[in-house]
């Protein structure tokens, strides 16, 4: 029997469940739409609430300045869902590698995991070390609901996946060409394993302590996974976010929880990422959502996947390519969802009045597809 003739799942009580009912391939009024890095540098507000924190890290461990944060675009934009502001690595950290933002670099691990005595040292962390990230779940959820204690929009909490944290975790830091942690994995798999399954049930841990905080949905970014080679994709990550999969809550309170798998560069294994059991997957630029779409079937529900350049386009070219997304995906129908996005974070560098167009130009064009039918 096909998966959506199942009885409607439980929905927590919100004045906009659209991301949520997509995202569970539900009818919806319009396409729901929220952007990767929403809360972010493009915004001047984000900008003075990073100067007031003093640095990115003090901004993402101070629960009510992360909900400041995770709050300003909501103000701005009728966005259909809020996503926890923290970072990718709050993980690792968490493990002790010592984690730092230098000004105008990337993030920084002072003990990288390159060898046997590091990867022995790795454990699961105490989610205690980080109560911060819970505290800000609990904190912007009461900032999102109404007197009543209806929620506005829901809210995304997320982690990166275990591949792309041990990227990090091994290369010390970003990388242009992965040679480290490439080096280890195809020498040293033993030990590239053994990364990974501790990172993997780390990161199902996180989630699933997130989730009790108050995330209504969970994302796993697998930023780095199209790095990979075909093979090497399927072994030494699809495997792990399966594994991640695999033991996070499907539901909390009674309520259902969506996750949400995002894998840049992952188009070439778009099937095998529908059939890990996620409720969505992300996809890049790269992708047609039509042919997309064809091919996963009533599997999942899709997100994304405007190219975030388009949002320095003009604004009538904009909502041009809005529409030409909106179009390429088609009228959403039973089982099938969309949830629009872009095919990666925003830019530090968009004009913040382009947002507008985009989020406008979803909503106003989608009801006019469901309208037409």
């Amino acid at each position: 029997m096909p998966s959506h003739t199942a009885p409607a799942p439980a929905l927590p009580p919100l004045a906009n469940d659209r991301f949520l009912r997509a995202c569970l391939r539900l009818p919806t009024d319009c396409t729901p739409v929220w952007l990767m890095r929403q809360a972010g540098r493009y915004l001047p507000e984000y900008r003075a609430t990073r100067d007031v924190a003093g640095s990115f890290m003090g901004l993402a461990t101070n629960p009510e300045l992360a909900c400041e944060v995770t709050m300003q675009p909501l103000r701005r934009y009728a966005l259909d869902a809020a996503i926890l502001f923290s970072d990718i690595l709050t993980v690792p950290d968490a493990m002790g590698l010592g984690l730092s933002f230098a000004a105008g670099e990337g993030p920084r691990f002072a003990h990288p995991v390159r060898d046997e005595a590091a990867v022995a040292k790795l454990a699961v962390p105490d989610m205690d070390k980080l109560r911060y990230v819970f505290d800000a779940v609990g904190t912007i959820r009461k900032a999102l609901a109404d007197d009543q204690g209806v929620g506005k929009v829901p809210l995304i909490g997320f982690s990166g996946s275990p591949w792309t944290l041990a990227c990090y975790m091994v290369e010390g830091g970003g990388s242009d060409d992965y040679r480290l942690v490439k080096t280890l994995m195809y020498q040293r798999p033993d030990l590239m394993h053994r990364i990974l399954a501790v990172n993997a049930d780390a990161v199902a841990l996180y989630l699933n302590t997130q989730i009790e905080a108050g995330a209504q949905a969970v994302m796993v970014f697998d930023s780095w996974g199209g790095v990979l080679a075909d093979g090497a994709f399927q072994q030494f990550s699809l495997a792990y976010t399966r594994r991640v999969l695999t033991q996070l809550k499907q539901s909390h309170n009674g309520y259902r929880i969506p996750h949400i798998v995002f894998t840049k560069g992952g188009g070439l294994w778009l099937n095998e990422i529908a059939d890990t059991g996620c409720d969505v997957v992300g996809l890049d630029w790269t992708m047609n959502l039509g042919k997309a779409r064809a091919l996963v079937g009533d599997r999942v529900a899709l997100q994304g996947n405007l190219d975030p350049n388009v949002l320095f386009a003009q604004p009538e070219q904009i909502e041009a390519e809005v529409i030409r997304t909106l179009e390429a995906f088609g009228r959403p129908s039973e089982g099938h969802g969309h949830i629009f996005n872009l095919g990666h974070g925003i830019s530090q560098f968009t004009p913040p009045e382009h947002v507008s167009v985009l989020v406008d130009t979803v909503h106003r064009h989608s009801a006019a597809q469901r309208a037409a039918a």
